[in-house]
């Protein structure tokens, strides 16, 4: 995965974003519309607002094919949150996503955040492998109903190593 372009936003990533999240989850999770408008109207809400506290990637191949992204909102009364973090189930177990979340980390720490977590459900394992490979620990789960579907809900932590800067680097708009 070495040939791979990390960058930040570039036109039309939101709908490339949206897509692989709408699709994915639909064909493996059955999450229905509802979960495509979230991702798409939170998504797209958070790229027009950008601070220098946030930072966003996104992959893709040589030929500019999409290939996954991640982001850290850093407007979180919590902590800063890590988003939209998606690997192409064509290119996953390759390396890319942890590259995509070593990005976000890092980032996380020049940027100040004292904590960094994420929400997912179970039954996602080989994401759960990798945040916990980077620190991350179960802090809350519970049964939700929601995207059509009932989950249990898991909220992870990473406390954070702050090294406070006042550039937090690549990734901001």
């Amino acid at each position: 995965m070495e040939n791979v372009n990390i960058t930040g936003y570039y036109p039309g990533v939101a709908g490339e974003v949206t897509r692989l999240h709408a699709v994915y989850y639909h064909e493996h999770w059955g999450f229905d519309l509802s979960f495509e408008t979230q991702v798409g109207t939170e998504l797209s809400r958070f790229l027009a607002s950008m601070a220098p506290w946030d930072g966003f990637w996104a992959a893709r191949d040589p030929a500019g094919r999409f290939l996954g992204s991640v982001a850290v909102d850093g407007g979180q009364e919590q902590g800063a949150r890590l988003r939209w973090f998606i690997v192409d189930p064509a290119f996953q177990g390759r390396g890319l996503g942890r590259r995509l979340l070593s990005r976000a980390v890092e980032f996380s720490q020049n940027a100040g955040h004292e904590s960094l977590f994420l929400w997912t459900f179970a039954g996602l394992d080989p994401a759960r492998r990798l945040y916990e490979s980077f620190g991350f620990a179960l802090a809350e789960e519970h049964e939700a109903r929601q995207w059509g579907n009932l989950i249990r809900e898991q909220r992870f932590v990473r406390p954070g190593v702050p090294v406070k800067r006042l550039d937090p680097g690549p990734g901001r708009l």
